[in-house]
């Protein structure tokens, strides 16, 4: 990464604005997974051990679309993230403004500080030039670790870093030695996983991955597509008529590189208790039934792709992982990258469901890398330029 982090720049005595993802899920004012705020600690604390002035944190939550929403307040996150720290973390009733302005100048030397969700103010999503300013007035330094944010041309990511000198925190350049390195430069053999409901949405993707790895499996919804486009009755199964074509394209393009599921767990409804059936790749779904997990032989057929692999990148679940009857492909998969990382393989899990996926079977502390933005991590898969990292200074 040929950006400048926190170790490139001197933060003693100074205010550091930390850009974070707090973007935690919450259930009546109850953090239910803080993954987001842990992954941000050691940034967080390398910057105290550095002596600043104080440390300034912002982030967005939810949707709230320029509008306060009580219920997408950060208040809850500065009461997790004082429990982590073991120290008190002030929290601003605003970003910007004489409530925040106030709110810092009171801090204690080396105070650590949350304001309230910048998605509070429509200049945020708008990358409005007044409200980036605003922010800015906020600290002396810039320093982005907001990862998931980073495919976002937003204020607080990207306006902010054209007011003050801006350098990369230890996630997000974490992030970037694992995912960009992949992509440019992987050690082979590569193989890429995808999975998820929609090819549509991956479309680039699958591209982008076609010309740099050695196998591509495919597995989740999106299989359904590829089945559908070469004459499979599917069914109930969710399909994108309109990708059908797209799917055949893609399989003309790809020829054995791309791996389509061997065999599908099919159900008579969309319930974890619905009756249940594998069928092999080759017959149609039954009338009223659909496909709602991989089968067994091809967690083994995707296990012997997997056995030679250098780097593997894994982005999608392979079913229904949120009901126990349609977990078995994902978790089987999940297995099969835990078991290579223990063999000395690089894995790297995308965000979002996928990330969820392996922390639900318990398999996320042996991953190599666990990415904390789905969003980002595919557009750098597809070879985008990310907003958030562009505005970084470079070395």
């Amino acid at each position: 990464m040929n950006k400048k982090t926190v170790r490139d720049v001197d933060l003693a005595g100074k205010r550091a604005l930390l850009r974070v993802d707090f973007n935690v899920p919450l259930d009546a004012g109850t953090i239910t997974d803080d993954t987001r705020i842990q992954a941000a600690l050691p940034t967080i604390r390398y910057i105290l051990e550095c002596e600043p002035r104080s440390v300034i944190l912002m982030s967005h939550l939810g949707r709230p679309r320029g509008k306060r929403v009580r219920e997408l307040s950060l208040a809850p996150v500065a009461t997790a993230l004082s429990h982590f720290l073991g120290a008190d973390v002030a929290f601003a009733d605003d970003c910007i403004g004489p409530a925040a302005t106030e709110a810092i100048a009171t801090l204690p030397a080396g105070g650590v500080i949350l304001l309230e969700n910048t998605r509070f103010h429509a200049g945020e999503t708008a990358n409005d030039s007044e409200f980036a300013r605003a922010l800015s007035l906020n600290g002396d330094i810039y320093v982005n670790d907001a990862f998931g944010t980073a495919h976002r041309a937003h204020a607080s990511n990207v306006g902010v870093a054209s007011h003050l000198e801006a350098v990369a925190g230890l996630l997000l350049e974490r992030e970037m030695d694992y995912l960009a390195t992949a992509i440019e430069n992987p050690l082979r053999p590569f193989v890429a996983i995808l999975g998820g409901a929609k090819v549509s949405g991956k479309i680039d993707v699958i591209e982008a991955l076609l010309s740099k790895v050695d196998k591509l499996l495919v597995g989740g919804g999106m299989a359904n597509t590829f089945f559908a486009a070469q004459g499979r009755d599917m069914a109930d199964s969710l399909v994108e008529e309109d990708a059908l074509q797209i799917a055949r394209d893609l399989l003309a393009a790809a020829g054995d590189k791309l791996q389509l599921p061997a065999d599908q767990r099919i159900a008579d409804a969309f319930r974890n208790d619905a009756a249940q059936i594998v069928i092999a790749a080759d017959e149609d779904v039954p009338a009223g039934w659909q496909s709602l997990d991989i089968g067994p032989e091809t967690v083994a057929q995707f296990r012997l792709a997997l056995a030679d692999t250098a780097t593997i990148v894994w982005n999608g679940p392979m079913g229904v992982f949120e009901m126990p009857a349609f977990a078995e492909g994902t978790v089987g998969v999940a297995e099969a990258l835990a078991e290579r990382t223990a063999q000395g393989a690089t894995t790297i899990v995308g965000g979002g469901d996928s990330a969820a996926a392996v922390e639900q079977a318990g398999l996320a502390g042996q991953m190599s890398h666990i990415s904390t933005g789905g969003g980002a991590s595919l557009e750098l898969l597809e070879g985008k330029t990310l907003p958030g990292l562009a505005a970084l200074a470079d070395k």
